[in-house]
């Protein structure tokens, strides 16, 4: 196909595109491959302006109007934005206007994922809610929008007033709309911005109001009372509207991208989604001078964050056995690019989710990556199905040892529980070689596999054996005397490890890292916990009754017994080396970090409150005792104050330090 060909393929992909995002609030692709093919066409058109098109996506913003909704022509056209990527294309944007004038100041906004809505006021009262529709007419909702409790029915000014943002469905009222929609057996909405769309296009208000929708204001065309944008908004706050009060002014490009890569690390925390940063020339005498293309203003640009979601193909379903014979079943992904990284595999959880999701081979799937996560398949494309499709079975025997798998009742997972399964060997090795446990730098699990394929190791203790190998270790592929004396050195220093490494690193059932220092910190011994009954554990704080059950069970195998045995034999510390836990304000309570912390890192935090006794838990419930928040806090501050827990700022925090 040469590049003209492309080009109206293109046009007719993405009107369709367009249709299924903004009319059936039904998208077949994510955003960011949409972002990708809308900057293609752009760059085609430009290739080729003799096959110019006004009916193109690019020459305006919006979609078709539904002929269910009575069609309302906007005073203004109702805009798109155009977006950039990086921080460079930022720069250039920033630079052709001070060029012309100078020093200048942005307000910074967070761009929320949501429907567009204008909303109209007479004489104070509120009149008139319209969608985008094509930027040239939308469609009436009023009756939808005004069942928005947030929204003002009326307000103090005598005159025509119109404003314009965003409605969105908060997280909390999305969760609980598809845990609904899950019990009715109905199909679930795709995100929060689908969600809030279809909510809005409800021909039955009632609906409407049952969806726990809100919206954030953010732009008020020709206002005669402010002679700025931040302005704009302070005075649309005392006429009661809901202005987004993370927005603020900044004057340096540098200092906005600084907030942007700041923001990014807390997006998550937020109580509504947001898929970027707008930046908007403040001063309205500037904006004016900018003006507007057919599509965008020139005065404002979207700053996208990097794809958390992409779409794919399944090539293949296979199982992957865990150091606890858990067999978690992996998808085998056609290779596509995701947060700057080449993603060719993404867990499927379980056989359960495979079933509730009617995840396929050869199916078109969405990928999502959100931080370090392992990506995860977040549903299938049924729209793209062409009948090559083939439904998953989940396997009865465990692929690598062929012994029968078993699902616990208690469990949505499958368990091979034949102990003598490579796969538990090796993984199990090297979970206790890795950086949470005992460190051994040069000892993953492709290095595990080789040592324990040539009979050089096959047990925890075996590690230990290694430096009388060394020429059976130096005959293997790729290991020279350099990464055997490095491996030896890493061997010895583990030695010296205080005993949370060593209690985490055995791998008992319920003791993750944390555990193991709770235990360790408590104990001070590996005697006094492997002596430790039931109802010793179970006294103390974060130990419930199954962890309990479970490190008594382990320390009774005397399998388990002899290998600590053999352990101090090889000259392990047994002993907890870490400080005593002073009392403090912070000593056995649960604490919940939010925000963004200046003074600490979010692990620093987590360190000093649990080196104070505490208990750091992610989620807000009525058992939390204190939730710690920095900047733009979101979702978990919000839930703490509806549940009267008592919220301490960073200041605070400091203070109650001492520091």
């Amino acid at each position: 196909m040469d590049k003209k060909e492309r080009l109206f393929e293109l046009r007719k992909l993405l009107k369709q595109y367009n249709y299924e995002y903004h009319t059936l609030d039904k998208p077949t692709i994510p955003d960011s491959e949409y972002d990708a093919l809308f900057r293609e066409l752009k760059d085609l058109e430009a290739m080729f302006p003799e096959e110019y098109d006004p009916t193109s996506v690019t020459e305006h913003a919006g979609y078709e109007v539904l002929s269910e909704f009575k069609k309302v022509r906007h005073d203004k056209p109702m805009l798109s934005l155009d977006n950039v990527f990086s921080y460079a294309e930022l720069k250039d944007w920033a630079k052709k206007i001070e060029d012309v004038y100078g020093a200048i100041d942005y307000a910074v906004e967070y761009k929320i994922d949501g429907l567009a809505m204008n909303l109209i006021y007479e004489d104070g009262k509120f009149l008139r809610a319209v969608t985008r529709g094509n930027g040239i007419e939308g469609e009436d909702v009023t009756s939808n929008v005004k069942t928005i409790a947030s929204i003002p029915k009326a307000i103090p000014y005598q005159y025509r007033y119109e404003i314009r943002g965003e409605i969105y469905m908060p997280k909390a009222s999305f969760e609980t709309l598809n845990a609904a929609r899950r019990q009715e057996g109905l199909e679930e909405f795709a995100n929060p911005r689908n969600a809030a769309a279809g909510s809005i296009r409800q021909l039955d208000s009632r609906i409407a109001a049952s969806r726990g929708l809100d919206g954030f204001w953010y732009y008020v065309p020709d206002d005669i009372n402010a002679s700025s944008h931040y302005d704009s908004l302070l005075y649309a706050k005392k006429l009661g509207f809901t202005i987004n009060d993370t927005t603020r002014v900044m004057k340096d490009i540098d200092e906005i991208y600084t907030y942007i890569e700041k923001v990014i690390t807390i997006r998550h925390d937020l109580p509504y989604e947001i898929d970027g940063i707008v930046i908007k020339v403040n001063d309205y005498r500037i904006q004016k001078e900018l003006g507007f293309t057919s599509r965008v203003p020139k005065w404002a640009i979207a700053y996208k964050f990097p794809p958390e979601e992409a779409s794919t193909i399944i090539e293949d379903i296979f199982i992957t056995v865990g150091r606890t014979g858990k067999c978690t079943p992996n998808a085998k992904l056609k290779s596509v690019k995701l947060q700057g990284s080449t993603v060719s595999y993404a867990t499927l959880h379980n056989e359960d989710n495979i079933r509730d999701k009617d995840i396929r081979i050869n199916d078109t799937v969405i990928v999502r990556k959100a931080g370090d996560i392992i990506p995860e398949v977040v549903r299938s494309i049924k729209e793209k199905r062409d009948g090559s499709q083939v439904p998953y079975e989940f396997p009865n025997v465990c692929p690598v040892c062929g012994a029968k798998i078993y699902r616990l009742a208690s469990e949505a997972a499958h368990y091979c529980i034949n102990s003598e399964c490579k796969a538990k060997i090796v993984e199990g090795i090297a979970h206790f070689a890795s950086r949470g446990a005992m460190n051994i730098d040069g000892l993953g699990v492709k290095r595990v596999q080789q040592f324990y394929e040539n009979g050089l190791i096959a047990s925890f203790e075996d590690i230990y054996t290694l430096q009388a190998k060394k020429d059976l270790i130096l005959a293997l592929d790729k290991f020279k005397e350099k990464s055997y004396q490095n491996l030896i050195e890493a061997i010895e220093n583990s030695k010296a490890n205080s005993l949370e490494h060593l209690i985490f690193g055995l791998g008992i059932r319920q003791v993750g890292e944390k555990a193991a220092k709770i235990l360790a910190a408590h104990f001070r011994h590996i005697d006094n916990i492997m002596n430790a009954t039931k109802e010793d554990l179970s006294m103390i704080n974060d130990i419930g009754d199954i962890t309990a059950e479970s490190i008594v069970d382990f320390f009774a195998d005397e399998h388990n017994r002899a290998m600590i045995n053999n352990f101090k034999l090889y000259g392990l510390n047994m002993t907890y080396q870490g400080s005593e836990i002073k009392e403090s304000p912070f000593t056995n309570k649960t604490c919940v970090l939010t925000g963004s912390l200046s003074h600490f890192t979010r692990a620093e935090a987590t360190d000093l409150l649990e080196s104070l006794g505490a208990k750091v838990s992610s989620s807000v419930s009525k058992r939390t005792d204190y939730v710690i928040y920095g900047e733009a806090a979101g979702s978990k501050l919000t839930k703490a104050k509806e549940l009267g827990v008592k919220t301490i700022s960073e200041e605070e925090f400091k203070e109650m330090l001492g520091s």
